[in-house]
């Protein structure tokens, strides 16, 4: 006997191609999570070499609430009740323009759920260093296409 299927994250389109209804959702969802991000940022700034609080609060409460959001519309049919664009302008849009870091806290956490604890270490683990050394590496190959030296990446907080 197999589980029951989850619900798909988006309505269902009735032929190929793209469905604009929900790519619109999404946009709008994600510029105003963005914005949100970018403003708890700047009302919140961080002292020179100081722990960044702002952007751990967004991490942490984004993570919070798409945890909230898909027990709210995805879990054992609950989805029944949410407006079917719920989840892409809400979870895809809202939350990721907020913060990638809750898609990535939710996979981390559904590994675990699913009894995969090494799987969810390495991806945990994985995921860190893998965007850190992107951001170094990244940091250092433009500052030698552009002839400059330095050391950590500055301004990334308003990212």
């Amino acid at each position: 006997m197999s589980a029951p299927r989850e619900a798909p994250a988006v309505p269902a389109r009735s032929g190929p191609g793209v469905s604009w209804a929900v790519l619109g959702a999404v946009s709008a969802g994600g510029a105003l999570g963005a914005l949100a991000r970018y403003g708890a940022l700047l009302a919140w700034p961080a002292p020179a070499g100081g722990f960044p609080w702002a952007l751990f609060g967004v991490n942490v409460l984004g993570s919070g609430l798409i945890g909230a959001l898909m027990v709210l519309v995805a879990e054992n049919g609950r989805d029944r009740w949410a407006p079917p664009l719920a989840r892409p302008f809400l979870g895809v849009g809202v939350l990721g323009g907020f913060t990638s870091f809750s898609t990535y806290a939710m996979d981390v956490s559904g590994l675990l759920a699913g009894g995969e604890p090494v799987k969810a270490t390495a991806y945990a683990l994985g995921t860190v260093g893998g965007a850190l050394g992107g951001v170094w590496a990244a940091a250092a190959v433009t500052r030698r296409a552009l002839g400059r030296r330095g050391g950590g990446v500055a301004g990334g907080r308003a990212a």
